[in-house]
């Protein structure tokens, strides 16, 4: 039955969306021209995008079509519309990697990422909104303005990937690119109420993406669905290694796992969580216990002495790039309050302590490969809290206070550090309708195994059908 509605439309999946154009029951140019519409009315409440290429995205649209047209469509991805963050290379379009210094850069080639999807016939919108040069999870952009969650437009949308997350979550595109560094994928998917994931370490290029730290950073995709993350993902990986269970999106469908072993974290995770948090990720292991799964108690001991190696690594790794660009301390006054103080709190970090942060990365990564014998996946919460509220500084949790950074941060940190793959999906909403994310965490190369887990709890509820009052 043919659907009539925008809002009926812009929410739909993109395995769906992409039956609608083979079917010739919609157009590319209606899709793009349907984004753009969106983008115009809800861009300036939420401010989800830096950049947007209104004109390329109707001619990339006009090419999808021809190729729909002729029966060249291959790839589930063309002519839908994706949105890409501002520090992915872009041809032709310029990529400011949401900072002053880079506010004229026009790229002469795509990343890799961007590359895949245009090759695969997915039309880009623009360029998504991110805290600058990826260095912060608020996304409080002072260049560009910070972007909003959907949810409440008082609330920040996380960071770095928040314009990403935002567009999601506002239904504009069907899908959209992240990187995370230190969480920036996984905690604006969580505030938003998006699925985003943060593959095995390398698994998707990085080539063409403005980097933070070298060894910690990841690109993933952010989707509205577990299977529009898994075709997204499919589209931009690199190769696995031989032995692994290669991505298929249709075999996912077919495949719900009928058992599973899920490892609950003994230490460190559910250490100073907010109390409806706790209950949301709680019903969760229910549900998934109903679906089959086996749920028992993982030990990760040395995550404790993680937090220090894990900051010195990404602040050595991030002023050692700024120098070596001649960005820092050159235009030190280009840059906002809190990256400039991070940059500079880079300078102090001894080569003895970086190497120190390598060797317990080496330790905690064969902590969890260890408890990877044992279980399919770890759960857990993807952030101790929901969304705060633009310019707050610091929480309270229990009768603990924490800055807002330290607790968006510490429960992401420790897959950066080991470069394992984490997901981030809808488990529940607060009182006060703020979106819950739980985290899972799978052995390295168990993308499709992992989201097969997630598709399993994602079907058997109905937390990511759910769409922002506000918009």
């Amino acid at each position: 039955m043919p659907l009539h509605s925008e809002s009926e439309l812009v929410f739909l999946s993109i395995e769906r969306t992409a039956r609608l154009l083979r079917k010739k029951e919609i157009s590319p140019v209606e899709l793009v021209e349907m984004a753009l519409s969106r983008i115009e009315r809800l861009n300036p409440r939420i401010n989800a995008f830096i950049t947007v290429v209104a004109d390329r995205a109707r001619k990339q649209a006009r090419l999808a079509e021809k190729k729909i047209r002729e029966g060249r469509t291959p790839n589930p991805l063309c002519g839908i519309p994706v949105s890409i963050k501002d520090n992915f290379w872009t041809r032709g379009v310029r990529t400011t990697g949401g900072s002053k210094i880079l506010s004229e850069f026009v790229p002469e080639k795509d990343s890799d990422v961007v590359g895949k999807l245009v090759h695969a016939g997915a039309i880009v919108l623009g360029k998504t909104n991110m805290h600058e040069f990826a260095y912060g999870i608020t996304n409080e952009n002072p260049h560009y303005g910070p972007a909003r969650n959907p949810w409440n437009l008082e609330r920040f949308a996380g960071g770095s990937s928040g314009g990403s997350a935002a567009a999601m979550a506002a239904g504009i595109g069907y899908g959209a690119t992240g990187t995370d560094t230190g969480g920036s994928i996984r905690i604006p998917s969580a505030l938003c109420g998006t699925v985003g994931l943060k593959p095995t370490f390398g698994l998707v290029s990085v080539d063409g993406v403005i980097p933070l730290a070298k060894t910690l950073d990841h690109a993933g995709p952010i989707a509205r669905s577990v299977i529009d993350a898994y075709i997204l993902l499919q589209t931009i990986a690199g190769e696995f290694p031989r032995g692994t269970t290669r991505l298929d999106f249709r075999k996912l469908q077919k495949n719900h796992p009928r058992k599973f072993r899920l490892g609950w974290p003994k230490e460190y995770f559910f250490e100073r969580i907010d109390r409806e948090v706790q209950q949301a990720v709680e019903s969760a292991a229910k549900c998934f216990k109903s679906l089959g799964a086996t749920i028992k108690e993982a030990s990760l001991p040395g995550l404790d002495r993680s937090v220090d190696p894990s900051t010195n690594i990404a602040l050595a790794e991030a002023t050692q790039y700024h120098q070596s660009q001649g960005y820092f301390p050159q235009r030190a006054d280009d840059y906002s309050d809190d990256v400039r103080h991070r940059l500079e709190l880079g300078r102090e970090i001894r080569a003895v302590d970086y190497l120190y942060a390598l060797h317990v990365k080496r330790s905690i990564t064969e902590e969890f490969d260890s408890a990877f014998e044992k279980v399919d996946a770890i759960i857990a919460p993807t952030l101790p809290i929901a969304a705060p509220r633009i310019g707050e500084k610091e929480i309270e949790i229990g009768s603990e206070k924490e800055t807002v950074r330290s607790a968006l941060v510490r429960l992401n940190r420790p897959a950066n550090l080991t470069g394992h793959p984490a997901l981030s999906i809808p488990c529940g909403f607060t009182r006060s309708g703020l979106p819950i994310g739980l985290q899972l965490i799978g052995p390295k190369w168990s993308e499709a195994r992992l989201l097969s887990i997630a598709l399993a709890f994602e079907d058997a509820t109905d937390w990511h059908t759910r769409h922002p009052p506000l918009i």
